[in-house]
């Protein structure tokens, strides 16, 4: 099959994506209209999910630039094309800031930012004093430089790209990694403030210092299951089956190896510290999520998002071959929808069942993430430089040096 049968393909899906995307959010709407509390809910953990890969994507294509390596000329123009979602994302964080704001609704915060309704904190000594920090004004203005810093790296990172693409000259290549540098710093601090106000904050007597951790791990766990999912779906078409090799997909795969043992080892050092503190400010965190019923997905969670995954990629037979590794990639996609589940619903102290409108968010902003994903991808040249190569680009300069 030629590259021709691949955009085909790509065309196809992206008008699946769309129409299922928006039906779904047409439903959600009609939720909305009949239970606000568990809309709000639901449609801040699709649209945590799908964030998660968006600024996953702007983080490793910065990391690719620092540290080089063939996963990352693999699956580069997908982190690109997966980063330029932005604007959509921009957009649909309206709802999210909308409920940040109290407009006197039957629970005046929306059931999902309990600091939002002005009533509650005059009652709360402790929210009282985090007023000056956690109330709408504030939530939206740090939300907007977050969003700043995010547009300016990934508008530069894909501009660099597309000069790159015209014209492989290695001072373009510098000069993204000049800017990759400072921005993996200002990355994780912008991630990190960004998972205190939209999630920690839903509990906002409770905190923890490595959450912003543990929300970063998670954020580069489901970008790489994604572009596994995705570049194994490539492979069967040109020019991908041909370019990407098992070597590729091996490296893929002990990168996804290491992030779930980070998962783990920031999960259960957040646990260890409170649980040895034991303060009474701290505790009700790991309580609401280990009674009620959701002991069980606790556990599941220990078994299947890290247990199960980590003996079954230690096997250098499952990591090389993508029909295997797939499937790990795809369940590591499910575990981590069940992981910002068990980190945000138990925050209304609701039991453990399932309510339909924790899922069609879920759907609905997936299908028009994808949908963009898919014309972002389509928009520049399927294969990272203009050779269609994966030759790095000191090699190409070295060339046009040796032949000038």
């Amino acid at each position: 099959m030629n590259l021709d049968a691949l955009r085909s393909q790509l065309a196809s899906k992206q008008k699946l994506a769309l129409l299922v995307g928006t039906a779904a959010l047409v439903l959600s709407g009609i939720g909305a209209m009949a239970d606000t509390t568990h809309f709000f809910r639901g449609y801040l953990l699709g649209y945590l999910f799908w964030m998660n890969l968006t600024l996953g994507c702007l983080g490793f294509v910065m990391m690719h630039h620092l540290t080089g390596g063939d996963w990352g000329h693999a699956t580069r123009r997908a982190l690109e094309a997966g980063m330029r979602t932005l604007p959509l994302m921009l957009l649909l964080f309206i709802p999210i800031l909308f409920a940040a704001f109290n407009l006197d609704q039957v629970e005046g915060h929306h059931g999902l930012y309990e600091w939002a309704d002005p009533k509650h904190v005059a009652g709360d000594k402790i929210l009282t004093q985090k007023a000056f920090y956690l109330n709408g004004t504030a939530f939206g203005i740090r939300a907007a430089i977050l969003f700043a810093f995010w547009f300016i790296w990934s508008y530069v990172l894909s501009k660099g790209s597309r000069e790159f693409e015209k014209t492989p000259d290695l001072s373009i290549v510098k000069r993204m990694e000049n800017w990759s540098g400072p921005g993996a710093v200002l990355f994780f601090l912008a991630t990190t403030c960004a998972s205190f106000d939209w999630v920690m904050s839903l509990e906002p007597h409770w905190y923890s210092t490595i959450y912003g951790v543990l929300f970063l791990v998670g954020q580069g766990l489901a970008t790489l299951a994604f572009m596994i999912v995705f570049t194994a779906w490539t492979t069967k078409y040109e020019p991908f089956s041909q370019s990407v090799t098992d070597k590729h997909f091996h490296d893929l795969g002990k990168l996804m190896h290491g992030f779930v043992v980070l998962w783990a080892y920031g999960s259960f050092s957040q646990f260890l510290i409170i649980w040895s503190a034991n303060l009474p400010e701290e505790i009700p965190w790991y309580l609401q999520r280990t009674g009620h019923g959701w002991l069980i997905l606790a556990l599941f969670l220990m078994g299947f998002h890290f247990f199960v995954p980590f003996f079954v990629l230690l096997s250098r037979h499952v990591k090389r071959h993508k029909n295997k590794l797939i499937w790990v990639a795809g369940w590591m996609l499910i575990v981590r929808y069940a992981d910002l589940y068990w980190q945000i619903v138990p925050s209304f102290k609701e039991e453990s069942h399932f309510h339909w409108l924790y899922l069609v968010p879920l759907i609905g902003i997936g299908g028009v993430w994808l949908f963009v994903f898919l014309w972002q991808l389509q928009e520049r040249s399927l294969l990272p430089l203009p050779d269609n190569s994966y030759e790095s680009a000191e090699a190409v300069t070295m060339k046009q040096v040796q032949g000038a």
